[in-house]
């Protein structure tokens, strides 16, 4: 069963820093994109960035690049987003998310959520101002 869980969230203080967690498993992680998307109050959910350990690749959403940083440790079978300068619209319920990559997808851009199959069930990061 494959299983993904967040972890992580908390209330912050604008500029400060938290870095999420995404403990995957039921699977073989490096077959898989895992996202990161998030949805705030009242909108919806946006895509973060996704990582794909099988070609060595991350993409981010050019509004986050530069603040937000996924990073992966298939030793644990976790996936991370460090989130930095955090302000008070980055308050919002985070998610992460896995679809399976086949061998030779190398330009797949998972990068909207119909694109994946399976969801954690969130974490929420508040940050006040």
């Amino acid at each position: 069963e494959v299983q993904l869980v967040e972890s992580g969230g908390g209330l912050v203080q604008a500029g400060g820093s938290l870095r999420l967690s995404c403990a995957a498993s039921g699977f073989t992680f490096d077959d898989y994109a895992i996202g990161w998307f998030r949805r705030a109050p009242g909108k919806e959910r946006e895509w973060i960035a996704y990582i794909r350990s099988d070609v060595d690749t991350t993409e981010y959403a050019d509004s986050l690049k530069g603040r937000f940083t996924i990073s992966s440790d298939s030793a644990y079978n976790t996936v991370y987003l460090e989130m930095n300068s955090l302000k008070p619209e980055d308050t919002a319920v985070y998610y992460c998310a896995a679809r399976y990559v086949a061998a030779g997808w190398t330009d797949y851009r998972p990068i909207s959520d119909y694109q994946y199959n399976y969801w954690g069930q969130g974490t929420q990061v508040t940050v006040a101002s």
